[in-house]
């Protein structure tokens, strides 16, 4: 798969070490327990070339851990493999950017890939360097991200997410030999982390997901579903939909966890986060935005699938 050989983040990631009951006792013990998919011998390189600081020195491969210490350092990956799909740019003011994600390209920085992500290629194309997305979706999920522009408006349109006072509409896909029987769901339950550690599973106790789910249509063996969350848990729609025995086409998590490889694009998941609708904390305007892509089911004859995706325009840098 093409791609770019040792690619860094133009930008640095802070973390502050949390006080813990049973603190390590070293800062390399805490980033290999904090980042399980980034080997030992990685930060190790990192500290003895000085690519980890606390934002004014250097810190030694032996430094100890300390609760409050903010430390700042740069993702990097030997080999970055290249999303060959772009995102559009659907509205943006003073406020807020509004994006179209394609399928496979994660919101910000995620495993292999650093500069190949919705939030360093808007910063790229936009020059806006304090560009920060309010909320975020799964990176195997196309639709609409809000970015928020002006640190000084930020908090009010993440309070959008977190008080839910936002009406977020996704559509889904998934096989269906026979026509479902009921039209209308709504789910309600727990979800925590599951095995492996990415996964999420419906776990018992109160309740902190709730999704509304309609039938929009079924064809051809396949449903459409139309899906509103009112909560945001990671994976959430995926988890619901799967429990009700409607896992989405292309879902390599659920039901089975399939064997990790290259993205197959060819493939995508068949979910859209299609329209977001809410009252502009900032300016009191009303605001309806609708992703431009579509979903379709897979289909057999067809050597590439581009819906809710679209395809990089070869002179584009």
């Amino acid at each position: 798969m093409p791609g770019t050989e040792h690619s860094r983040a133009p930008r640095a990631s802070t973390i502050t070490l949390p006080k813990l009951a049973d603190p390590p006792a070293t800062l390399i013990d805490y980033l290999v327990e904090r980042f399980p998919r980034v080997d030992r011998e990685i930060w190790q390189r990192r500290l003895a070339d000085g690519k980890v600081t606390d934002g004014n020195k250097p810190l030694e491969l032996t430094a100890p851990y300390r609760a409050g210490l903010r430390v700042h350092y740069f993702r990097e990956v030997e080999q970055e493999p290249e999303i060959p799909f772009t995102e559009t740019i659907l509205f943006r003011n003073e406020h807020l950017l509004v994006v179209h994600k394609p399928h496979f390209l994660p919101v910000v920085p995620s495993g292999p890939w650093v500069n190949e992500c919705l939030l360093y290629r808007l910063q790229r194309k936009t020059g806006l360097t304090d560009l920060t997305p309010v909320h975020r979706l799964d990176r195997l999920t196309a639709g609409l991200v809000m970015f928020s522009i002006d640190p000084a408006s930020r908090a009010a349109y993440h309070l959008l997410f977190d008080q839910q006072t936002i009406d977020k509409e996704y559509s889904a896909i998934s096989h269906a030999p026979a026509r479902p029987a009921q039209h209308q769901w709504r789910v309600e339950n727990r979800l925590d982390r599951g095995e492996p550690w990415f996964r999420m599973a419906s776990v018992p106790g109160a309740p902190n997901t709730v999704t509304d789910i309609e039938l929009a249509k079924w064809h051809d063996g396949y449903a459409h579903f139309r899906l509103r969350p009112k909560t945001g848990k990671q994976h959430q729609l995926r988890v619901h939909l799967c429990d009700l025995g409607y896992p989405i086409v292309g879902d390599t998590f659920y039901p089975t966890l399939q064997p990790k490889g290259p993205p197959d694009f060819e493939r995508p998941l068949r979910l859209l986060a299609r329209r977001l609708r809410f009252r502009d904390p900032v300016t009191g305007e009303d605001m309806d935005f609708s992703s431009p892509a579509e979903l379709s089911p897979p289909n057999p004859d067809a050597t590439s699938y581009p819906d809710a995706t679209s395809p990089t325009d070869p002179g584009e840098s």
